[in-house]
């Protein structure tokens, strides 16, 4: 069976989707393919989603925001998308979910945290849906 394809996208590809990508590699680790991308991808990531992702092992100071490519889009099983509204094109076949989050963007450590975590709960419920 071949390895699920999961992307996530937000505006900026900064933050959420960032924090969700992580940690679908976090849970996931080589079962799941994992991307992210912004519609309007920002220059680099937001340093309160480093330091709250740090704090759960997840390095995220090497990453950089990307732009949302279509081939990428179509390549992928499911499309999470985490704000980007009519900004994301759709692609037919594909699964698509919309997670209604909080933008991290200008917010401290301790107001993404929540953030994060719940990220992380939809995460952890996504990964039981693709791997049974």
């Amino acid at each position: 069976m071949p390895k699920p394809t999961v992307l996530f996208v937000c505006v900026h590809n900064a933050g959420r989707s960032q924090m969700a990508a992580g940690l679908l590699r976090l849970h996931a680790g080589d079962a799941v393919e994992v991307r992210s991308a912004g519609s309007a991808p920002a220059e680099t990531i937001n340093p309160a989603v480093r330091e709250v992702m740090a704090e759960l092992g997840v390095d995220l100071s090497d990453t950089v925001p990307t732009g949302l490519a279509p081939e990428v889009l179509e390549a992928s099983d499911v499309v999470v998308t985490m704000g980007c509204g009519d900004a994301c094109p759709v692609f037919p076949g594909k699964r698509y979910l919309d997670w209604e989050l909080p933008d991290p963007a200008g917010l401290t450590p301790e107001r993404v945290r929540p953030i994060r975590d719940e990220i992380d709960r939809r995460v952890r419920g996504l990964l039981a849906e693709l791997l049974g």
